[in-house]
């Protein structure tokens, strides 16, 4: 049960921000161009397994390792095929060109700024699962990343040449003279010159008919966002970014110790409690690794 009381304040502004924009909104990503357009009717979502992250110390997510179903983290990467465009929402957090595949799961030690290293199972690059649902990163209309750690940037740069859709503290931070900790600047580098939309509001329609909305949900960086979908025959999911990492953070209410602002974490998430409960919307822990190894991955996909 989340403290209602004490983020009472800033809880009401995140879920006034989470809820003004449902029947209007203000402003929307510009149109796609007849090239970027699918040639399907309805919404699509393919999920691509982007590895596996090994977690040695669960104190960083406030949680025990008696507490846990599993220490591992999926690393999920999403496409959203619309009929006027494509979405990318979070793209790993290995690079492709910094590991050879030999078609089984291998282990990759991964290297971080100030000395960190992860361990991350990966079994397939994201551009070789992007091409079996038969698009390249170059046909992708719009990039959005949930946030600018390390483990949802890595392939950011193949995606350069679509428009970035971005909050303006999220950019200012992942471009300041001194990147912010877990991140890998050189993984996100070519965004910088990128066609990008800096997001305004707090919901943002990205193709004008309320079925791909990226909603603000600040705290776990100062831009965070998850991403909220409707589809016809699967109806309406919600993708956490990194609002929750473990199913056992949203049921025993533990916030990480590594948030930007726990605060805003705890108001980010009452209001996406209470989206919910109003929507019907499923709630998809990107990082929930029991729960991503139950979904289709592509080139298989959800409508």
């Amino acid at each position: 049960m989340l403290n209602n009381l004490r983020f009472s304040i800033p809880a009401l502004v995140v879920a006034l921000g989470f809820s003004m924009m449902s029947t209007a909104v203000e402003h929307r990503a510009p149109p796609a161009t007849s090239s970027q357009k699918s040639s399907q009717q309805s919404l699509r979502l393919y999920v691509f397994d982007c590895g596996t992250l090994h977690i040695a110390d669960l104190g960083r997510f406030s949680l025990k390792p008696t507490e846990v179903a599993t220490s591992d983290l999926a690393v999920a990467c999403f496409l959203v095929v619309h009929p006027n465009g494509t979405l990318m929402w979070d793209v790993g957090a290995v690079p492709d060109a910094d590991w050879t595949p030999t078609g089984s799961r291998l282990v990759h030690r991964l290297e971080l700024p100030e000395g960190q290293s992860r361990d991350i199972d990966l079994i397939k690059p994201l551009a070789v699962q992007l091409k079996e649902a038969g698009y390249s990163a170059g046909q992708i209309t719009y990039l959005a990343l949930s946030h600018y750690h390390y483990d949802h940037t890595a392939n950011a740069n193949d995606f350069a040449s679509s428009t970035w859709l971005v909050r303006k503290e999220e950019r200012d931070a992942m471009f300041a003279d001194k990147a912010p900790g877990t991140t890998q600047p050189s993984s996100y580098a070519a965004l910088r010159n990128a066609k990008t939309v800096l997001i305004q509001t707090a919901d943002y329609d990205v193709f004008g008919d309320e079925t791909v909305v990226i909603k603000s949900a600040p705290g776990h960086t100062p831009g965070h966002q998850v991403l909220a979908l409707k589809l016809v025959h699967s109806g309406r999911i919600l993708l956490s970014g990194d609002l929750y990492h473990y199913p056992e953070e949203r049921k025993l209410d533990r916030v990480p110790t590594f948030e930007f602002n726990a605060d805003q974490t705890r108001a980010s998430r009452e209001a996406v409690e209470e989206f919910l409960r109003r929507t019907g919307a499923q709630l998809w822990i990107q990082h929930d690794f029991l729960s991503n190894a139950e979904l289709k991955k592509s080139p298989a996909y959800y409508d």
